[in-house]
């Protein structure tokens, strides 16, 4: 994450917002995380997409709510995202 924060550094606001927000947040289902956050993609039912920056980039993040873990499988650019399995990517 800090690898991609370093080449665009314009995602690093939004990128802390949204760390702040889940940090905070007491998720235990995606539909928490919908109520919450009402742009974001459900993907299953552990894994979601979010946009950031205002839309330029996306994340896709895979929870645990039972442990209260957010797991972040990608972040990039929409052109990247075009590239990369959703459901299966784990970038980090």
């Amino acid at each position: 994450m800090a690898k991609f924060v370093a080449a665009n550094p314009k995602a690093k606001p939004a990128i802390a917002r949204w760390i702040k927000l889940v940090r905070a947040a007491q998720w235990t289902s995606m539909n928490d995380i919908q109520m919450t956050v009402p742009g974001v993609v459900v993907l299953n039912g552990q894994r979601a997409r979010f946009e950031i920056a205002g839309g330029n980039f996306r994340l896709i993040v895979a929870f645990a709510f039972k442990h209260q873990i957010a797991f972040i499988k990608f972040v990039g650019t929409h052109a990247e995202y075009d590239k990369i399995d959703a459901l299966t990517v784990a970038m980090y």
